[in-house]
Formats: C-alpha cells, sequence, structure tokens
C-alpha cells in the first residue's frame, strides 16, 4: 500500500516521543511506502485534489537528525493514494480549514482521508464534548469576558482556554479573587471578539489528565496519565506534565465504549479523549498523540493497533 502523512516540517520531530513517527515507522516495516507533504503542499488543479509529495524512507534511531530521507517530490492526486493521514498539529486555523475542504472534495474524488475532512470540521475538539453533556462538568463557552467573569465567581474555581490551540497553551486557572482576573479574560477573548471555554476546576487533575486513545472506535486497554508538575495546574507533556500509563478504570470505559462507535461512525479513526476524574474535557481529532509513551510502559504496540486498522480501511 500507499500511504500519504500530512505532516509538519520533519526536521521539527522529536523521534524519541513523537506518535506521527511511530506510525509512519510502523507502515514502513510493513512494506508500505510512506509518502509525506505539509498542508501547504495540497492543492486543486483541474478539479483534482493532490499533493506535492515525497516518498519518505526512514533510517535507523540511531541516526539521530538523520533519521530519514526523502526522494524527488512529485504531484500526485490523493485518490491515488491507499491512504491520506492528517497529522498537522493545530492550531485549527483558516488554513487547516482549507486543508479539510480539499480532503472532502477528495473523498468525493475517491481518497481514503483519515479523520475525514468533515469530522475534522465537525468536531472542534473543546466543543464536541457537549454531544456527550452526560460524561462532562460544568462548562460554559462565550467571548464575552462579564459572562466569563461571572461565571468563575458562581463556580468559585475554574480552567479557562482558548478552543484552538493545543499543549496547554494559553491555559489558565482562575479564582473570583484573582488580581489579574480581568487582564487574563481580556487576552484571552481578545477583548470579547474571541470564544473560549470555561471548565469547573476539577482537583482529580492531580492524579493525572488521563488520555484515552480509541482506533476505530476500539479503546486501547491503557491510557497515559499526564500528571502535573509541582506548582502547575496543566498536566500537559509540553507543560512539563509526567506520563505514567494505567490501565483503563471503570469509568475510563465506560466513557470511551459509549462514545467510540458513535465517533467512528462519523468517520474519525483516531480519537485521543482527555479525562479528568469521571469527566470527559476534550475529544481530540487533530493529531492525538501518546503513542510512544503507552507502548514504552504497558507492552502494547499502539502504532500497530493504528495501522491495523488503516489497512482495514482501506483495503
Amino acid at each position: 500500500m500507499r500511504f500519504l502523512f500530512v505532516v509538519d516540517p520533519l526536521a521539527s520531530f522529536k523521534i524519541y516521543k513523537d506518535t506521527t513517527y511511530v506510525m509512519m515507522r510502523e507502515a514502513q516495516q510493513r512494506g508500505h511506502e510512506v509518502w509525506t507533504c505539509l498542508i501547504d503542499e495540497l492543492s486543486l488543479k483541474n478539479t483534482l485534489v493532490q499533493a506535492a509529495a515525497r516518498r519518505l524512507t526512514i533510517h535507523d534511531v540511531d541516526a539521530g537528525k538523520n533519521w530519514f530521507s526523502e526522494a524527488d517530490t512529485e504531484t500526485i492526486a490523493l485518490r491515488d493514494f491507499s491512504g491520506v493521514v492528517m497529522r498537522k498539529d493545530p492550531p485549527f486555523d483558516q488554513q487547516y480549514y482549507y486543508a479539510t475542504q480539499l480532503f472532502t472534495l477528495a473523498e468525493e474524488q475517491g481518497a481514503n482521508v483519515f479523520n475525514s475532512g468533515q469530522a475534522l470540521r465537525d468536531f472542534n475538539e473543546k466543543l464536541a464534548i457537549f454531544k456527550f453533556p452526560e460524561f462532562t462538568t460544568t462548562t460554559m463557552v462565550s467571548q464575552n469576558p462579564a459572562d466569563i467573569r461571572a461565571f468563575v465567581i458562581e463556580q468559585g474555581d475554574v480552567i479557562v482556554k482558548p478552543l484552538d490551540g493545543m499543549g496547554g497553551a494559553g491555559i489558565f486557572r482562575l479564582r473570583p479573587d484573582d488580581a489579574n482576573l480581568g487582564s487574563i479574560l481580556e487576552t484571552l477573548t481578545a477583548n470579547g471578539t474571541q470564544t473560549i471555554m470555561a471548565q469547573q476546576y476539577l482537583p482529580a487533575i492531580k492524579d493525572g489528565d488521563k488520555r484515552i486513545l480509541l482506533i476505530d472506535g476500539v479503546p486501547v486497554d491503557w491510557c497515559l496519565a499526564r500528571i502535573p508538575a509541582q506548582g502547575e495546574t496543566r498536566g500537559n507533556l509540553a507543560a512539563g506534565g509526567t506520563g505514567v500509563a494505567r490501565p483503563l478504570t471503570a469509568r475510563d470505559r465506560e466513557i470511551a465504549e459509549s462514545l467510540g462507535p458513535r465517533l467512528a461512525a462519523q468517520g474519525l479513526l483516531l480519537v485521543g479523549l482527555d479525562v479528568i476524574g469521571d469527566n470527559l474535557t476534550e475529544v481530540n481529532v487533530t493529531s492525538p498523540t501518546c503513542f510512544q509513551e503507552i507502548t514504552a510502559q504497558s507492552g502494547i504496540n499502539v502504532a500497530a493497533l493504528f495501522i491495523d486498522a488503516l489497512e482495514r480501511k482501506v483495503i
């Protein structure tokens, strides 16, 4: 098979922890062709969606920065790949949105795209939790600083965050007596012009922000609890959190098995659910991570599970 991965620049990969890297390595080890392109190398010409792509060869990890080599660029229609895997990191900005539109057109032309363009548009990673209110905590969404301030006063302890970020960027814990409350809300909402999310603070964060992976609707048996560093609110690994793999709890499995089939039916092959305590806080669909951490600590080859599912989808 021939797979195209739409990625960030390869030179920026931290291969000791990167999920896209182990996906591509697993595919290559099975004898599949691995191709890559950047989001700005997608185009539409004569009604056909195509990519300026390069065939990738992954070398031994010990090669360090020289872990890969690429052949010359070729322009190939997306429908001519066995599958296209979108792995461009957020933010979900206008260019990302345009890419999802191209994916939808490519799918109409016969391409297999994961996650599908329509699903990427329908499932904002923060707002998607409102599709499953039975599993969420008290939450509001607004661009009005006064409304959010009132919510902070009502709840007493709140997490606020932008709708398009990743890695813990722009996340604040706020209380009514915070001297910077007004300034933070004005900044995050760009003086009332950008919508943000506010959630009741969940003390269970001290035990970790759990990343539960769903592959074609089926949960991986272990999750990664991302435990905040001392003095931190955020558990994100990019914000200094420590990742500890754990078997799914009964509540984790209840959430995962309830959402899994519904998400898969919407065109989502890979999803990363974020769960704090007993509450669903995010539904990550753009480029869910944590494959390597879970594999290293549990022995479950998550990349193999993903490529198994990808192969089944494109046969």
